[in-house]
C-alpha cells in the first residue's frame, strides 16, 4: 500500500525525494502518515482538498481485502 502511495503522490510534487510515508497501525485501522517538502504540500492536497479525497477513495479501494479502515494523513 505504501508503494501505491508514493507512486500517486510522486508524479505530483516537484521533490519527489521528500516524500516519506510512515504505517501506523492498531486493531482496527491502519494510517499512513505523508510527508513531503512544504512547497508540494498545495499539490498533494488540491482545491478544496479534492487530490487528498481521490487519493484517499484510491487506497481504500486498494484495500478492501483488508478488515481494517485505512486512513491517510497528511502530515
Amino acid at each position: 500500500m505504501e508503494e501505491l502511495i508514493e507512486t500517486i503522490v510522486k508524479a505530483l510534487v516537484d521533490h519527489p525525494d521528500e516524500v516519506h510515508i510512515e504505517e501506523v497501525q492498531s486493531n482496527h485501522s491502519i494510517t499512513y502518515q505523508l510527508r513531503v517538502h512544504n512547497e508540494d504540500m498545495g499539490k498533494v492536497i488540491g482545491k478544496q482538498g479534492r487530490i487528498a479525497k481521490a487519493i484517499r477513495t484510491v487506497i481504500n479501494a486498494a484495500g478492501t481485502n483488508e478488515k481494517k479502515k485505512i486512513n491517510l494523513e497528511i502530515v
